[in-house]
């Protein structure tokens, strides 16, 4: 299991939430599968999961672009979320990183930025039983620019009233590391040990 550790210089800590708190990307998965397949359209596993982050009415666009189909982005993200709504019990926590909001819930302040909708995401923290860990849930409805910029990042360390160099980020995606380093904070793949942490 990866080993999380926060510095002693870190003030706050903002975590993703799909793949990172919530075990949720099978889920995701099956979802965008089941969609896509009803669209009369190929699946593709590799270039949904390889874009964890993107929002999801342009992943649908790009996957229109891509091969050649004429998928409604708002009705295909529609069916998508309703199917993962109806099977939303099946959601489990990663344990190494829900474990490490617990410990530092009201030691540090913690926030959420999340690529997801406001549903989906206090959904998936209801049902592992953190969202009462986090007043600042951040979101694709706040409107600010996505991951890999760093606006959701420094939105949330300003909420926080915490120095975006003193804030440490949990990301499990490539897109949200990037956001991270690009808003001067310590990223920390999730998936990796803290040898792999870094502003760089």
């Amino acid at each position: 299991m990866p080993m999380l550790v926060v510095p002693e210089y870190i003030r706050g800590l903002i975590f993703d939430c799909d793949g990172t708190l919530v075990d949720s990307m099978p889920l995701h998965m099956r979802a965008w599968e089941k969609v896509i397949r009803s669209g009369g359209g190929p699946w593709d596993h590799e270039f949904f999961f390889s874009r964890k982050g993107t929002p999801e009415k342009r992943m649908v666009e790009l996957y229109n672009r891509q091969y050649g189909l004429a998928l409604d982005p708002v009705d295909t993200v529609k069916a998508k979320h309703e199917y993962f709504w109806t099977h939303a019990a099946e959601l489990h926590p990663i344990p190494h990183v829900a474990e490490m909001a617990r410990k530092h819930f009201g030691v540090l302040p913690m926030a959420v930025a999340s690529g997801g909708t406001r549903k989906n995401v206090h959904l998936q923290l209801k049902a592992i039983q953190l969202e009462d860990c986090f007043d600042i849930i951040l979101t694709a409805d706040d409107g600010l620019q996505p991951k890999p910029a760093p606006d959701l990042f420094l939105e949330a360390a300003r909420r926080m009233q915490v120095l975006p160099d003193r804030c440490q980020v949990f990301e499990d995606g490539d897109l949200g590391l990037e956001a991270a380093r690009a808003a001067g904070m310590l990223a920390t793949d999730i998936r990796k040990d803290l040898a792999t942490n870094s502003t760089n």
